[in-house]
């Protein structure tokens, strides 16, 4: 607890005089990620971490940036709080941290926010699409991904215009939970409906007995899940036979291939949301371009979650282009703020002094029995 108080006083201290608490490398970039590795949720991390690396690893066999490298420190959280809140405080108290990158979850993300505020650091890219990390305005925080209300309302006017208006939620019992609900709730407001039954699952377990027997009480048309794969996969299984034949919907975060290697062939039917392109096939330019970079990698399997880290990456990089010869997190800040409306190979960032949210893009996609994902 001593050393945790200290480097949180250090942490405010630095910004209380202005300066990030980091001595800038000459030949290095240094960016810390807290995610989980580990556990019932380790795919969305290492998918996402994994990604980022094959365009920091092609970009530094290259000589990096300015003749600056690029290294990706990642530590697991196990997808909890407290530990993504530990693992910030040890990465911002390193001397040569330039800014924090690819955090996964929103309670994790909710927790290291005000840790990278206070220390003037950038917090790039959380794998989270909920509110709260977006509104009000934090300059620090730059976010690739549409948020969960852009995906629950494209999930909403899908079941809307093709009838279904009893609509249930399942959702994880924290803050992503919540802000996934919040999305489902406005969305449905906006209709003119309201959910007909609700029911939670604790983070990182898969007891969902009771919140399958809350929500079927409902009699329910479809069903959108806020979860982790582990859990909705649970779920699928246990509503379906409990009797419930209609529709499953969820939000990105879910993680889809691992959602699939869950369900196996339950998986047909299944909807999910997505904030990239279709990442199997060249469609569009940086499709393309994460493909022809997995061509180089050992048992490379092209997912949305590591594409979504290739993308994230790949602006990064593009900021820390434009932020000078001698690049800060204050340069890096104004970098990124220049990639106005910019053409990621097909998939467009949209930056600005005061817009943090690159990226409204969502797409809805179906999944198969046989381990497809189709539009």
């Amino acid at each position: 607890m001593k050393r945790r108080a200290l480097l949180q006083a250090g942490a405010v201290a630095s910004a209380v005089t202005g300066f990030p608490a980091i001595a800038q490398s000459r030949n290095k970039i240094v960016l810390g990620q807290s995610a989980p590795l580990t556990g019932p949720a380790a795919a969305l991390g290492t998918q996402f971490r994994d990604g980022a690396a094959m365009v920091f690893d092609r970009l530094n066999a290259r000589g990096g940036v300015n003749g600056r490298t690029i290294e990706l420190r990642s530590v697991d959280d196990g997808y909890e709080p407290q530990r993504c809140a530990e693992n910030t405080q040890k990465l911002l108290a390193s001397s040569d941290l330039f800014s924090l990158f690819g955090y996964v979850g929103t309670p994790t993300s909710l927790a290291a926010l005000p840790l990278a505020t206070a220390a003037r650091v950038p917090f790039f890219a959380p794998l989270s699409g909920a509110e709260a990390l977006r509104a009000p305005f934090n300059r620090y925080a730059f976010h690739v991904r549409a948020s969960y209300f852009d995906e629950t309302a494209e999930i909403v006017k899908q079941l809307t215009a093709v009838g279904i208006k009893r609509i249930a939620v399942f959702h994880q019992n924290d803050s992503y939970g919540k802000a996934g609900l919040d999305g489902v709730t406005l969305a449905l407001k906006t209709a003119g409906l309201t959910a007909v039954s609700l029911g939670t699952v604790e983070r990182n377990t898969v007891a969902v007995d009771e919140a399958v027997q809350k929500i079927l009480a409902g009699k329910p048309e479809a069903i959108v899940q806020i979860s982790a794969y582990t859990s909705c996969a649970a779920f699928v299984r246990a509503a379906r036979k409990a009797g419930f034949s209609g529709g499953f919907y969820n939000v990105s975060f879910v993680g889809t291939q691992a959602l699939i290697n869950e369900l196996g062939a339950d998986a047909r039917g299944v909807v999910v949301s997505q904030v990239m392109p279709l990442p199997f096939s060249a469609t569009n330019p940086m499709a393309g371009e994460y493909l022809a970079a997995g061509k180089t990698i050992a048992k490379f399997e092209p997912n949305y979650g590591g594409f979504e880290g290739f993308v994230a990456a790949r602006t990064f990089v593009e900021g820390l282009k434009r932020a000078g010869a001698n690049p800060t997190p204050e340069s890096m800040i104004t970098g990124l703020e220049s990639l106005n409306d910019f053409n990621l190979g097909g998939f467009f960032i949209d930056f600005g002094p005061h817009k943090r949210t690159g990226s409204r893009y969502v797409d809805l996609t179906v999944l198969t029995a046989d381990g497809r994902v189709r539009h």
